[in-house]
């Protein structure tokens, strides 16, 4: 099987630092794989809160995660310093496919990449709806082309 080329830094659009703790760490001495999705979910919605003016404690409109994966290039572990890149792959009528990426600080290339779809639903019904015009505009901020 090929590995999948790692991304870097120019790849994606806004960054957020985040530092690996105690409890990432798993029994072989590295940060276990399920900890890089809380890192992709932390991203996603830190974007969302900070530039769609997504309130995700009393709001109508909530993001579910649908769909994920990750790739692994390089271990991380505790203490690390790390930054999550962020950009939008796909862009649809009430969904949002986000490209993320796991960098050392200060290293271009990145050690995990992955994607991590978000629907929008009507908290209060359940159901999917189109994207609130703010986190719309927010989200075309960081469209890019994929091949």
């Amino acid at each position: 099987m090929n590995k999948p080329a790692r991304p870097t830094r120019a790849d994606y659009k806004v960054f957020y630092p985040i530092t690996t703790r105690w409890s990432d760490n798993d029994i072989y001495g590295h940060v276990n794989n399920v900890m890089y999705y809380s890192y992709f979910d932390t991203a996603a919605n830190r974007y969302l809160i900070e530039e769609g003016g997504l309130d995700i404690g009393d709001g109508s409109i909530v993001g579910y995660v649908v769909s994920s994966g990750c790739e692994y290039h390089a271990p991380i572990t505790y203490p690390e310093a790390i930054d999550a890149g962020l950009r939008v792959d796909r862009l649809g009528n009430s969904s949002v496919q986000y490209g993320i990426a796991i960098f050392r600080d200060g290293e271009q290339e990145a050690v995990a990449h992955g994607h991590f779809v978000h629907v929008f639903v009507e908290r209060a019904q359940n159901r999917s709806v189109p994207i609130p015009q703010a986190l719309r505009t927010a989200l075309q901020r960081l469209q890019v082309t994929v091949p």
